[in-house]
């Protein structure tokens, strides 16, 4: 039986941080609980340093399927996902909580504003800006608290993606 893991989103891709169970079927010994290093490594038994940030759950199963067939004749390997913990945004200013926050599922600017306490009294709630990296560049969007709560150019609560930093000035 293989241990439970959870459902990662369609657009998942391994990060540093996360915990996988790698799994060889009637090769228990080269089976690893393993966690992402920050160079985007793991390490398992035989094959030690194996990349895995960058690559999707299948395609680490190949890589790892691949590398064990020097010591298994037709291995079966299983990518377990057991924690996402790369998938990180982050918020900064004058909200309640700021600070790194985890991307569960799709996320809006609205929600995890509510998510980090709220916006602070004094903020400049027509200011607040979404700081993306895209192709290498930074890239800042607006977004106008202010009109969204009031229903009003919604188009700018837009879901944040893995990286985000939101400022809050």
């Amino acid at each position: 039986m293989l241990p439970a893991g959870v459902t990662p989103p369609a657009d998942y891709v391994i990060g540093p941080d996360d915990q996988l169970s790698i799994i060889y079927w009637r090769e228990k010994d080269l089976s690893a609980d393993v966690v992402v290093r920050p160079d985007g490594m793991i390490s398992l038994p035989l094959l030690n340093d194996v990349s895995a940030a960058g690559l999707t759950p299948d395609q680490l199963r190949v890589a790892v399927t691949q590398g064990a067939t020097k010591f298994v004749e037709e291995p079966t390997v299983s990518v377990v996902v057991k924690a996402i913990n790369s998938r990180k945004v982050f918020i900064t200013g004058q909200v309640g909580k700021p600070g790194p926050y985890q991307l569960g599922g799709p996320t809006t600017v609205l929600q995890l504003i509510a998510t980090a306490g709220g916006i602070a009294e004094y903020a400049d709630k027509k200011k607040i800006v979404v700081v993306r990296r895209e192709n290498g560049k930074e890239r800042t969007l607006r977004f106008n608290y202010s009109d969204v709560v009031k229903g009003k150019n919604l188009v700018q609560n837009i879901e944040l993606k893995p990286g985000d930093s939101i400022i809050v000035p």
